[in-house]
């Protein structure tokens, strides 16, 4: 039986900021569903009467769902009747959001475009903690005492984007790799500041991604990298050494760095509301 073509569709993303919270919401969103292919058109800054016919004309000619960002009350309107001309639907995807804040805090919202990008202080500790994930990646860096959180795993266990989509929280991460006679521990030991977590997976899923990573190397030797009981013991004497610190452990195998990432996130807030 023949494998059953996706089904492909557009959506278009209006925004007067940088679309990038509509980007955020409708790959979200579209995840919920098999078998569909999004042609995603984005249209970020529109915030003039030209660049919102660019992008009706756009809508017009590859018709799909719209999702929206606008503060403009008038090219709001120009978007909705223009899609409801046409027959296609369109979704301001903060409004409800907005509306039942305002309620309840009694407050009228900003309304400035793109106020959720403004610089502010939660940008800076982003980009520091960027910065700080880069220059501790793969047990580079030292003084991990300045760590939010400090990441252990053998190879391929998906550390570094995680520690990076961590960074992107604002959450300083650095990464250790655990390698057979090669890490040493005593100074990870002595941390006092950052939760350590330890990273798994299964043997055969470490051993796949490596081959995999070897082939993309050019290299096709079999060595202890790849060989399964090797890959074992590494993941044997990790758990070990989690289970002897007592450092919390989560399994990547089906995870995705995203999993893994808001499941490191409850970790760092489950400690700090124990030490409150």
């Amino acid at each position: 039986m023949p494998a059953k073509e996706p089904r492909k569709f557009d959506v278009h993303l209006v925004s007067d900021s940088t679309g990038e919270t509509l980007g955020e919401v409708m790959r979200a969103s579209v995840a919920q569903f098999d078998d569909v292919d999004v042609i995603e058109h984005l249209y970020a800054l529109v915030r003039s009467p030209r660049q919102m016919d660019k992008a009706l004309e756009e809508i017009e000619r590859s018709p799909g769902v719209v999702m929206y960002t606008i503060v403009s009350a008038d090219m709001r309107q120009r978007l909705e009747e223009h899609c409801q001309r046409i027959g296609v639907p369109a979704i301001a995807i903060l409004d409800p959001i907005i509306a039942t804040l305002s309620g309840y805090l009694a407050l009228p919202p900003s309304s400035r475009a793109g106020a959720q990008h403004e610089l502010d202080s939660q940008y800076y500790k982003r980009i520091e903690a960027l910065n700080y994930a880069i220059m501790h990646d793969d047990g580079q860096g030292g003084n991990l005492e300045g760590a939010d959180v400090v990441l252990l795993g053998v190879s391929r266990t998906s550390k570094t984007p995680t520690c990076i989509y961590l960074a992107h929280r604002g959450v300083k991460a650095a990464n250790i790799p655990l390698v057979k006679g090669a890490t040493r521990l005593e100074g990870i030991e002595a941390l006092q500041n950052p939760l350590i977590v330890g990273l798994t997976a299964s043997p055969e899923r470490i051993v796949q991604i490596r081959r995999n990573r070897l082939l993309s190397l050019n290299e096709g030797r079999d060595t202890e990298y790849v060989d399964d009981g090797a890959v074992k013991d590494e993941i044997i004497a990790a758990k070990r050494l989690y289970a002897r610190h007592g450092w919390p452990m989560i399994d990547v195998t089906r995870r995705s760095v995203e999993e893994t990432a808001a499941k490191i996130l409850n970790l760092i807030n489950e400690r700090k509301a124990k030490a409150q």
